[in-house]
């Protein structure tokens, strides 16, 4: 049987599955007890299992196998669920997905489990509390040839590596020291860990990978691994490395791990029966496991509601694509009769063309949103990562997603993802305090942080709000003006919201210590430019001590838009309606000089008028020679500008077209469309004429 046929299925719902057992994870570290998502985990992995087997993907069965054991016992009361086994199901997990995304990229799904499936197998086994405890049994006098307790390892490391050993896998602390004259310190460390990764599993680094990377770190680091080469050879390898100055490799055992284990495990009782070690103490257990980070969870009607049977069918995202350029050909075609018939003039020939323009308006609705996606399946994957965020940084937080079923275009679908990871993780790193500062300010020891989606409009709004630290705006202001974002004089004039602004700039942080979760305003600029590329646009708002609000506005589609076509003498441009305010015509003496540059009054303000014409070098246009000139007043956030114009064509339905890859960078076009006459008209983009 030929499986490649059933691939694209296994890999769809492969990540069904996987998304599935994530937030029913989540929900069961809520409430442990809750046996009926036990058994919804357990079928989901049932599944998963039986799929991977069947299509060959041998280490994928076998670790679904593998925490499907441990699952069993739990659904049979056999086995109560602690922070250690949570933690050991998300790596697992983690492992499923990576293994996942390599059979995606055409990979085999192989990949090293081996100290996952140790612990599992030591959980299933009831012995891992024992594994923990003998640690500290062990002579607690360190030996010469022991490492330094430098980079402590906690529980789950120390397992793994435990396991490993007793396995017969070698274990290794590493400590790497580099040459003082290195210059490139992160491509020696990069070059050690293609080594060791090559050769064998990491389990831990110190500093961390991220701080490795940015070059974070003195001259030495420590690495902990499971390798398969020899003590030896291994430190003869590291060391052959170019600008490697010394290598201490120092084989791990027993005795060693206890100096470097960092909890402290529960005592077993010997005379415990065999059954009774499998379930380790969940009421201390899940209290560690609640006070370091409340479950992250979804507020949404349909949680608790049984699923309704699902009446759809899956349709490659390819097809979707080739409908819509289809779709895009007919209604540049429907365009055109709808001006030949204009000019004919015959009743029966218009009509016609009327009905035509009906039916295929309602099919241009059916096509677009045959395309849109709800966000769900962007924000579906947030409560995990807020989970691990909140856990490794020692915060309860609560995330709360609301209007998780609002749709977006495929196309914004998949561009606003990274985005909204970075607000988040912003959110998590800098805007929740920790508990005990929360405490001291009078403040739940839970932090919130809302994850709201809606429609207004012909956009969608997505709001990332949290009850934190809030913005300082003096603190703001002052590095701006020390960076030169503004000047002392600019500053005294700048209004609240300005000034929270000011936090987009490139490479502007108010963070005293940047983390590798994030740096309050490293990467803001690039969340900016990113939603400003889709068409849309983000604001800020913040109160000191009370939290910070992001609210991203985003255009519905990105396919088909209304706009306003101009003239500029022989040429035609179209100007998307969602950035247009207002039409106007002034007269040549409205026109101000305000230090060289050309303004006018608008609404009791005065704006910028920019010439079109000049921007795109018209041959055949120029609004000097004109006693009065036509005006388009457009938007940017909450800057204002005036273009000037020859001529208004109408309002039409456009299909946005590429320019492809030889017209890039093209100043104020952000692309193309093809008018009902059968000419090309360019797409201009405001955006870039509001600097």
């Amino acid at each position: 049987m030929d499986m490649n046929a059933y691939l694209s299925m296994f890999i769809d719902e492969s990540n069904d599955h996987l998304q599935a057992l994530n937030e029913n994870l989540l929900q069961l570290e809520g409430a442990p007890e809750d046996l009926t998502i036990v058994q919804s985990i357990f079928r989901s992995a049932h599944t998963l299992k039986g799929m991977s087997a069947t299509m060959g993907y041998e280490d994928l069965a076998s670790l679904t196998h593998e925490m499907e054991n441990v699952l069993d016992l739990v659904r049979n009361s056999k086995l109560k669920m602690d922070s250690f086994i949570f933690d050991t199901l998300f790596k697992g997990l983690d492992a499923l997905e990576a293994m996942v995304q390599d059979i995606v990229g055409g990979g085999t799904g192989k990949a090293d489990v081996t100290a996952i499936v140790a612990v599992l197998q030591s959980i299933f086994k009831g012995d891992y509390k024992s594994n923990a405890a003998a640690a500290p049994a062990a002579s607690a006098a360190p030996a010469a040839n022991k490492p330094a307790a430098k980079g402590l390892l906690d529980e789950f490391q120390t397992s793994i590596l435990q396991q490993s050993i007793e396995s017969g896998h070698l274990a290794y602390h590493i400590t790497v020291s580099i040459n003082e004259d290195c210059v490139l310190k992160a491509a020696r460390a990069y070059m050690v860990f293609d080594l060791l990764e090559r050769t064998g599993e990491i389990v831990k680094s110190e500093p961390s990978v991220q701080d490795l990377e940015q070059e974070k770190f003195d001259r030495s680091f420590v690495v902990f691994t499971i390798s398969k080469l020899a003590q030896e050879e291994l430190q003869q390898q590291i060391t052959s490395i170019s600008e490697i100055e010394t290598a201490t490799v120092t084989l791990l055992d027993a005795e060693s791990l206890q100096l470097l284990h960092v909890a402290e495990a529960a005592p077993v009782q010997e005379a415990a029966p065999a059954e009774a070690k499998a379930e380790p103490s969940a009421d201390s257990a899940q209290k560690e496991a609640s006070s370091q980070v409340s479950s992250a969870r979804s507020q949404t009607a349909a949680a608790s509601a049984p699923a309704a049977v699902s009446r759809t069918i899956r349709v490659d995202i390819d097809r979707l694509d080739t409908l819509m350029n289809l779709f895009s050909e007919m209604l540049i075609d429907r365009v055109r009769l709808e001006q030949l018939a204009s000019e004919i003039k015959r009743s029966d020939l218009t009509e016609t063309v009327e009905h035509m323009a009906r039916v295929s308006s309602d099919l241009q609705n059916i096509v677009l949103k045959l395309r849109m996606v709800p966000v769900d399946t962007v924000f579906n994957r947030f409560p995990r990562m807020i989970r691990d965020l909140a856990k490794s940084l020692d915060k309860k937080i609560d995330l709360v997603i609301t209007g998780a079923d609002t749709e977006l275009d495929r196309t914004v679908i998949d561009e606003i993802g990274d985005p909204l990871v970075h607000l988040l993780r912003n959110s998590v790193d800098h805007g929740i305090e920790t508990i005990d500062k929360r405490i001291a300010a009078g403040k739940p020891e839970t932090g919130t942080i809302h994850l709201r989606a809606f429609h207004s409009g012909n956009n969608v709004f997505i709001e990332v709000e949290e009850d934190g630290n809030g913005i300082n705006r003096d603190r703001v202001l002052q590095i701006a003006i020390k960076n030169g974002v503004v000047t002392e004089a600019q500053a005294k004039s700048l209004t609240h919201d300005e000034i929270h602004m000011l936090i987009f700039a490139a490479g502007f942080s108010t963070a005293d210590k940047i983390s590798d979760i994030s740096g309050r305003g490293v990467g803001l600029d690039v969340v900016r430019s990113k939603i400003t590329s889709l068409g849309g646009n983000v604001t800020v708002e913040s109160a000191l001590g009370k939290g910070t609000k992001f609210s991203v506005q985003l255009p519905l589609t990105l396919s088909i838009i209304s706009a306003m076509l101009i003239k500029l003498g022989s040429e035609k441009y179209a100007i998307p309606l969602s950035s247009i305010v207002e039409t106007a015509i002034i007269k040549r003496e409205q026109v101000l000089e305000v230090h060289g540059n050309k303004m006018i009054e608008f609404r009791n303000s005065v704006i910028p008028l920019i010439s079109l014409s000049r921007v795109l070098e018209s041959p055949d246009y120029d609004e000097r020679d004109e006693a009065e000139t036509e005006i388009v007043v457009i938007r940017k956030g909450d800057k204002w500008a005036a273009i000037t114009v020859d001529e208004f064509i109408g309002q039409s339905e456009i299909v946005l077209k590429s320019l492809g890859k030889y017209l890039t960078n093209i100043e104020a076009v952000s692309g193309a469309t093809i008018l009902g006459d059968g000419q090309v008209a360019l797409i201009i983009d405001p955006n870039a004429l509001i600097k």
